[in-house]
């Protein structure tokens, strides 16, 4: 008699993947979103996850006493734990961030935020202007430092008492910074009160200018630069002093625009 076909057999590329058991939680008031990250690299390298939901605290627990862990999600391949989110990425050659590690990606993304908003104002303005994009490129990147700063005032003062001179002899003026900066950038966007606007970026500009000349290249101190907000990992140096003298820059030609 003729064997039957089994068309619900798993293909040969499927039998031949590597498989991978995943543990995490999946609760009704939290779903673990290392987790889903976990499940979505070993799915995205080629693995069969065997997905293993945690739905209860109690089962959690049980299961991280069971293989002597302290967080979950927890991997295993061909029987050996791997580990965390960070430790599978680490499995997979995938570079990890340090807690303390340089990185200029926020600068990076402000800046570049800040020229597209610029070119995107231009076009709407209909004045295709370098100096119109310029202007434009430092006012929205001073909106956007600013902004940064003023997520947590509190951490952006406390670092800023670490070099600034003036804030060294005026706490307060680290906790005017952010807005003054802020409000600068708006009003350099809406071209209103170049009186205000253009004296204020000049002085904050110029203060914070030679603060970071004198800590970082006088001094040689080795600091973190609040120009991004208190909890940044930029180092102080090249980028907060490109940014007070573009303040300076834009402060000055603000106030020539005015008297003209």
């Amino acid at each position: 008699m003729t064997d039957t076909l089994n068309f619900t057999e798993t293909p040969a590329r499927d039998r031949d993947r590597t498989k991978a058991r995943l543990y995490r939680m999946v609760m009704p008031d939290h779903l673990c979103p290392f987790g889903l990250k976990s499940k979505w690299l070993l799915e995205h390298k080629g693995y069969e996850v065997e997905d293993h939901p945690l739905t209860t605290r109690e089962e959690t627990d049980a299961f991280m006493d069971k293989h002597g862990v302290e967080t979950t999600p927890q991997t295993f391949i061909e029987g050996q734990r791997i580990g965390g989110y960070d430790e599978l990425r680490a499995f997979f050659g995938q570079a990890l961030k340090g807690e303390d590690e340089t990185s200029y990606r926020p600068v990076i993304a402000i800046f570049s935020v800040a020229f597209l908003i610029a070119a995107a104002l231009m076009l709407r303005a209909g004045n295709i202007d370098p100096l119109f994009l310029l202007t434009g490129f430092v006012a929205v990147a001073m909106v956007l430092l600013g902004l940064q700063k003023l997520q947590d005032v509190e951490g952006f003062s406390t670092m800023f008492l670490n070099y600034d001179l003036l804030a060294r002899k005026w706490v307060p003026y680290g906790y005017i910074y952010p807005y003054a900066e802020t409000l600068a950038g708006v009003l350099m966007v809406a071209g209103l009160l170049p009186w205000l606007s253009g004296p204020l970026a000049l002085f904050i500009g110029t203060v914070g200018a030679v603060s970071v000349f004198k800590a970082v290249y006088i001094d040689r101190r080795e600091l973190k630069c609040a120009c991004v907000g208190g909890g940044s990992n930029v180092p102080l140096g090249f980028v907060s002093l490109t940014e007070n003298l573009m303040m300076m820059g834009m402060g000055t030609w603000t106030i020539l625009q005015a008297l003209l």
